[in-house]
């Protein structure tokens, strides 16, 4: 009770964090805009298209924090913790489509250069720097154990990248008058957004289509599991996630013939084990006697042969 009170508490806290932070980052979208247009500025013009997008991640993570926090019911009996993988999924593919149109925008102003008044530039970019520092620094203790929470942070890094790459190149053609390097530093933004991108929809996509939870081996799990006192063999096992740090288990155990006081231990022994080593806490074991057949429908216990009679004629 404690746990699941404490764990409530936390999302409510995040959430108002994300809530917050998105009201923060659409007040500043119109900031740059109107700034982008008065210094004639490409490149906060982009900053301010990256940042509307982060405003709609923050949204969509808030969102998914918002569903994960409800209980499951007698539809979503395993709750909603797949939202906000969903989420994180979302926006991570908007960060790869975000970078490819970064590509195209950084190729074009190499091809046709513009002049630009780069104290606004500067000015306008300190604001995001501090703006994106501060949601990062939010969101910090929640990313490492929620994938939803983690996009959205990757999110804030990109921009409060571009926006550290704003600030360099209005420095730079200030004093070099190289305007060519504000379209390269958006390029290698946008390498980076992608590599980091790419990483979460690894492991949303994994989530979703049930994969083995990352971190985690078969074989090692099968291994302990057999170390366990009272356990011949351990078959027909899988290993999901239900969320991003919630993962389940299901398998069949073949164990020695024992009383149903002396099954209960073992299986309290498994789970034990299970939860110790591993972190997985929702497990379903079938035990078994007699060996199985593993057919394509899955395990088969096969059936006893019914007994004949012979009668003398």
């Amino acid at each position: 009770m404690h746990s699941h009170s404490h764990a409530h508490s936390h999302g409510a806290a995040t959430g108002r964090i994300l809530w917050w932070s998105q009201v923060a980052t659409f007040a500043f979208v119109g900031v740059e805009v109107v700034a982008g247009i008065q210094a004639h500025s490409l490149a906060l013009l982009s900053d301010a298209g990256h940042n509307f997008t982060d405003g709609l991640a923050l949204l969509l993570a808030w969102f998914g924090v918002y569903l994960q926090s409800r209980p499951a019911n007698q539809i979503k009996t395993y709750g909603y913790h797949r939202a906000g993988v969903l989420t994180a999924f979302v926006n991570a593919i908007t960060l790869v489509a975000l970078s490819a149109w970064i590509f195209y925008e950084g190729w074009q102003r190499l091809r046709h250069p513009e002049p630009v008044v780069e104290t606004v530039m500067m000015l306008v970019a300190a604001g995001g720097l501090a703006l994106n520092g501060g949601v990062m620094w939010g969101l910090r203790a929640a990313r490492h154990g929620d994938i939803n929470i983690r996009s959205a942070f990757v999110h804030m890094l990109g921009d409060l990248l571009g926006s550290v790459a704003i600030i360099a190149g209005a420095v730079i053609i200030r004093y070099t008058g190289w305007i060519q390097v504000d379209p390269i530093l958006s390029i290698v933004i946008g390498v980076l957004i992608v590599w980091t991108a790419w990483d979460i929809i690894k492991e949303s996509l994994n989530i979703l289509l049930e994969g083995l939870p990352r971190g985690l081996e078969l074989q090692s799990v099968t291994a302990c599991m057999c170390k366990v006192e009272g356990v011949l063999d351990v078959h027909d096992l899988h290993i999901w996630s239900l969320g991003s740090s919630i993962h389940a288990l299901s398998c069949h155990v073949l164990i020695e013939d024992v009383p149903p006081s002396a099954s209960n231990c073992i299986l309290a022994r498994i789970n034990d084990m299970l939860a110790h080593d591993f972190h997985i806490r929702h497990s379903t074991v079938q035990f078994e006697h007699v060996g199985c057949s593993v057919a394509e429908s899955g395990c088969v216990i096969p059936a006893e042969e019914p007994h004949t009679h012979s009668h003398p004629h």
